[in-house]
């Protein structure tokens, strides 16, 4: 596959955007200004937005609390996120939620997640099914992790989207733990791309910290899903560099494994390709810093700045049957 020089420029600018963002979140935690909790998504950037990159704007996608880069591709701004870790009515759950949940906006093609797993999967499955139905070549695409693939309802949600054969890409995070739990306590399988075989899904391992891997991947699944070729389970190693959340210390992961995956960095793989292809050098990295950083600044005073929930408004939005 070739690999325009936009596209690389775009996907470069939103991998340091969300590592950016994601250490800016950690900063302010510290000073106690954000609202909640923080979940890092540090590791991740290469397939929130090398997936996100694949998809075409009529497309769905379910992101997850790791995949902030996603949110970024898919148009939501950086206002409306860091105003949700603020708990301001200027984000996009309007103060209703804190951290990544509630973050949805189907304008965007974004379908939110609560924070039981992996709720919003069979959401995107009806929302695949929905295309087909409707004959409709739009694809929808979910992310979870090693966790969530013991979850009853990752299998009910791969075995539908295969017996109705609808445009589906389930991205896989294996990120090495559910929380404390390492993969090697969780199941026997070495790939868990391998249990896609029992619903007679095809399937593919990926490195999750190389861009091009991810893009090519996911943009071939996505066109052989929009042909009406069905479902596919893509699973993409990597490795969670920060604790579960902000409150988790990694006691339990051993230290010469992060630094074996810290040499693995995602951004650091991808600045070396880019230089290896003439793409980058030291200038351009400044200026793409600083830009970013600006930007990151603005997007804090804004949501500083930005109005509390009205206490009266609290019930729009609720539906009872």
């Amino acid at each position: 596959m070739e690999f325009s020089k936009d596209l690389l420029e775009r996907a470069h600018y939103w991998m340091r955007f969300t590592r950016a963002f994601d250490d800016r979140l950690d900063f302010l935690f510290k000073q106690g200004k954000i609202v909640g909790g923080l979940f890092s998504q540090r590791g991740h950037e290469a397939i929130s937005v090398g997936a996100a990159l694949a998809l075409g704007k009529d497309d769905v996608i379910a992101p997850l609390h790791r995949d902030l880069g996603a949110y970024f591709v898919r148009g939501m701004s950086a206002n409306r996120l860091m105003s949700q870790f603020f708990g301001r009515a200027t984000g996009p759950s309007r103060g209703r939620d804190v951290n990544m949940h509630g973050n949805g906006d189907l304008s965007l093609g974004i379908i939110g997640f609560v924070s039981h797993l992996p709720q919003a999967m069979p959401v995107a499955v009806g929302a695949a099914h929905a295309f087909k139905l409707k004959r409709e070549p739009r694809v929808a695409t979910n992310f979870f992790g090693d966790g969530a693939s013991s979850e009853g309802l990752t299998h009910e949600a791969m075995n539908w989207a295969s017996v109705f054969q609808v445009p589906m890409i389930f991205i896989l995070e294996n990120n090495q733990y559910a929380y404390s739990t390492p993969l090697k306590k969780q199941m026997r399988v070495e790939n868990l791309a391998d249990r896609a075989v029992g619903y007679a899904m095809p399937s593919i391992v990926i490195d999750g910290n190389d861009f091009f891997q991810v893009y090519e991947t996911v943009s071939q699944a996505v066109e052989h899903a929009r042909k009406r070729g069905g479902p596919a389970l893509i699973e993409c190693k990597t490795m969670r560099m920060r604790g579960h959340a902000i409150h988790d210390n990694m006691s339990y992961v051993p230290k010469e494994l992060l630094a074996e995956w810290e040499l693995r960095d995602p951004l650091l793989k991808f600045e070396t390709r880019l230089r290896e292809m003439g793409l980058l050098d030291a200038e351009k990295q400044r200026e793409l810093l600083a830009r970013v950083e600006g930007e990151i600044d603005g997007a804090q005073a804004f949501a500083e700045n930005a109005p509390l929930p009205d206490p009266k408004r609290l019930t729009e939005g609720v539906y009872a049957e």
